[in-house]
């Protein structure tokens, strides 16, 4: 891990302006490596990709300027990685509002444009202020710690910080899959 730069620093931003870090924009279109587990970490089974997205309040999102605001803060493929970014990141009770934490599937973008994403659905939860960061960290958890048992059903979750309320979701592959959607 880097510490030479540090993009957790977004999340710390009140800028309202919607103007987005350009460089982490770059990141999301080149091909990606492959994320290095080192000897002694315990691996996940799947790698994960943390992004973040803040939409300026009052602005209408489109897809085109909900692309440009997604970014991709880290990559991780072990629990060690994992808490290591995890661990400097605000919790969702210290967001501006309109902000977003997403952790998907590497590869996964979180958008209902991609591939992955366009058949499946989501689970929502709507909770008032300050019950959320509990709730987020334990859902994240499980997700990562493969507790769902579904497989390679679920593409990822979110939290979204909003001015009355906030909202997690986790979304899966295939809306349609009434069975493996119960589950979730």
């Amino acid at each position: 891990m880097s510490t030479a730069v540090n993009k957790y620093d977004v999340l710390k931003s009140n800028d309202d302006s919607g103007e987005e870090d350009s460089g982490s924009r770059d990141m999301k279109d080149k091909p990606l490596p492959q994320v290095e587990v080192k000897p002694g970490e315990h691996p996940l089974q799947y790698t994960y990709s943390l992004w973040f997205s803040r939409r300026a309040p009052g602005k209408q999102a489109t897809t085109q300027n909900y692309d440009q605001n997604l970014q991709l803060l880290a990559r991780f493929a072990s629990v060690e990685q994992f808490w290591g970014y995890y661990s400097r990141c605000l919790r969702p009770v210290d967001l501006p509002s309109h902000s977003d934490i997403h952790i998907f599937k590497d590869g996964i973008k979180p958008m209902w444009e991609d591939s992955a994403n366009k058949n499946g659905g989501k689970w929502i939860v709507r909770l008032r202020k300050g019950l959320a960061s509990r709730c987020w960290e334990n859902m994240i958890l499980a997700m990562l710690g493969e507790q769902f048992m579904v497989g390679d059903e679920i593409c990822g979750a979110v939290i979204s910080v909003r001015f009355q309320e906030d909202i997690i979701s986790v979304w899966n592959r295939t809306a349609p899959d009434s069975i493996t959607t119960g589950k979730i």
